[in-house]
């Protein structure tokens, strides 16, 4: 539905230009905005990059495995179904962890790390 939505607003500002004779400056705002949507993608991957690679020193160092002990008191009662010692809760636990930390960016992957494993244990799916 979203992308009926976002071709139907393209389509009306294409429209809209050709009918103001604007069409040259949305042309070049065309081009504009995708070389900005490329340079955001480029820093949002170093940054991505940064912080799961830091997020990883922290696993092989041990202190993801200390704050998942941590956490586990939580862990089981947000969600009591996870077999202990699943993969899950370490996931769950870095994801709870980076997002304490304000490390929003090396949230996403512990988070959808988190959801596949979660998948694979939901037995209604």
């Amino acid at each position: 539905m979203l992308n009926y939505l976002w071709g139907i607003m393209i389509v009306i500002g294409i429209v809209v230009g050709v009918l103001e004779g604007e069409i040259g400056a949305v042309s070049k705002a065309t081009i504009n905005s995708s070389k900005e949507a490329v340079a955001l993608c480029i820093t949002m991957l170093g940054i991505m990059a940064m912080w799961t690679g830091l997020m990883q020193v922290a696993k092989k160092c041990g202190l993801v495995d200390v704050f998942t002990r941590m956490l586990r008191p939580s862990l089981k009662f947000l969600y009591p179904d996870i077999p202990e010692g699943h993969i899950a809760n370490e996931y769950i636990a870095s994801n709870m962890i980076a997002n304490i930390l304000g490390l929003g960016w090396a949230a996403t992957p512990m988070g959808l790390m988190a959801m596949k494993e979660l998948k694979k244990l939901n037995h209604d799916s």
